[in-house]
């Protein structure tokens, strides 16, 4: 489930406006569909994979006008096959037309983030104590959405943003003049401290400052071995920086607490799904 209602109409409140432009028409279906027509419709995967999103595709057809009902036929985080249904609709064919595009976009681009998370929590399946995290390279308005998408392929959030977590990173070290001070100064937010670090001689500056959990950045998988026996439980270990699945795999082989994979959210490819009538009547 989303985070709240008012953060989904929001969102999908300005994807229907973007469709619909200032004047609020379809005008290609006002000019060629009987306003009495009804109909009815099917949500088919063209590819196989994991749902997200039903939440705002549902939300699209509750506001545009006017308005139809749409039932998703399988819960997020169900794994479909090619040619399985996965939601169908009915009531005013004109609606049905409206809201389909942007209706699919919010259900493709999140089964796509669901499944591509899915690939990962998969591959990582032997190491269950090994988190697998999103990021905030998200698209901007959409991090909710996509966070929910990343927890129906079986993955967990990492921090909702700036304002609930401490995660020092390089630039912060800079600016700060080291590890030390910067894990000092970050004591005033009162929150469990987490420092990005790219060198062993970092990590053991990271371990004596008393980080919780210490963010190896882009480090080799000989390097985040070392870095496990350095740390020896005194802290949490997180990999990061370019996580192919194979490189997870790695990585949690390594020994490592969590990983961390932008990808999920900024390079997953939409899941194929399409909109298909199935019945028109008066």
């Amino acid at each position: 489930m989303v985070s709240s209602k008012p953060d989904l109409d929001q969102a999908v409140a300005a994807a229907l406006a973007e469709d619909l432009g200032d004047r609020n028409l379809d005008v290609t279906t006002a000019s060629v569909v009987d306003s009495n027509l009804m109909g009815e419709a099917v949500v088919v995967a063209r590819k196989p994979g994991v749902v997200s999103g039903s939440d705002a595709a549902a939300r699209v057809f509750d506001m545009v006008r006017p308005r139809c009902d749409y039932v998703a036929l399988v819960p997020d985080g169900t794994r479909v096959k090619a040619g399985d249904a996965v939601a169908k609709l009915s009531g005013p064919l004109s609606a049905i037309l409206i809201g389909e595009r942007t209706a699919l976009n919010f259900l493709q681009r999140m089964s796509g983030i669901a499944t591509l998370t899915r690939s990962y929590a998969d591959a990582l399946a032997p190491f269950p104590a090994v988190a697998l995290l999103d990021t905030r390279k998200t698209t901007p308005g959409l991090r909710f959405l996509e966070r929910a998408a990343v927890r129906a392929g079986g993955g967990h959030n990492h921090r909702d943003g700036l304002w609930d977590a401490v995660l020092i990173k390089d630039n912060h070290v800079a600016a700060a003049g080291g590890v030390t001070e910067a894990v000092a100064r970050a004591r005033s937010a009162t929150m469990p401290v987490e420092v990005e670090v790219e060198t062993l001689e970092q990590l053991a500056e990271a371990l004596d400052s008393g980080a919780e959990i210490v963010l190896l950045d882009n480090m080799p998988v000989e390097l985040m071995r070392r870095a496990v026996e350095i740390t020896a439980g005194r802290a949490k270990l997180e990999a990061s920086g370019g996580m192919t699945v194979e490189g997870a795999v790695a990585a949690a082989k390594a020994g490592v607490d969590r990983i961390s994979v932008g990808a999920l959210t900024h390079s997953a490819p939409a899941l194929d799904l399409s909109l298909e009538v199935t019945r028109t009547w008066r």
